[in-house]
């Protein structure tokens, strides 16, 4: 069984992740607003759930981020001024699921400056360590490919 530090970082790749997917569909236009933006959200969803692991504040199964910001902001870390309004992102989790018309609810570029803000919040607080369960360790997608 992972631990909480565990988990904390294994959310905070899989932020990371959706942050690199987010950056790599930016200027793919064939690739829909819609696309990017559940990238994104699903990247600030995961950075939020990594420090609320990190802090073992147990949270519920939701896609909802103004939920978690007020879990985070309970347990002593609000997120950033930069991720104010962040909360805009929570219906690209159904849109692109489940075939909802595209909400055109942020531009790309803002969905992208929201994602990269959250992960890089989140790895200020998780604490790095040894490779988790899982066999990752959190790091950027530029480390990941060597730049």
């Amino acid at each position: 069984m992972a631990t909480p530090a565990d988990l904390a970082r294994q959310l905070l790749q899989r932020a990371a992740d959706d942050e690199a997917a987010a950056n790599a569909m930016l200027n793919v236009g064939s690739v829909t607003d819609a696309i990017v933006g559940f990238h994104a959200q699903q990247g600030v969803e995961k950075s939020m759930k990594a420090v609320l692991a990190a802090n073992g504040v147990e949270f519920p199964f939701t896609h909802d981020i103004d939920d978690l910001v007020a879990l985070c902001t309970n347990a002593g870390h609000p997120l950033p001024g930069d991720l104010r309004d962040v909360d805009r992102l929570t219906g690209y989790a159904a849109a692109a699921r489940y075939g909802a018309e595209d909400p055109e609810l942020v531009d790309r570029e803002t969905a992208l400056r929201w994602v990269t803000a959250a992960v890089a919040w989140a790895r200020g607080i998780v604490p790095a360590g040894d490779r988790p369960a899982g066999g990752w360790v959190a790091q950027s997608p530029a480390a990941r490919a060597g730049r």
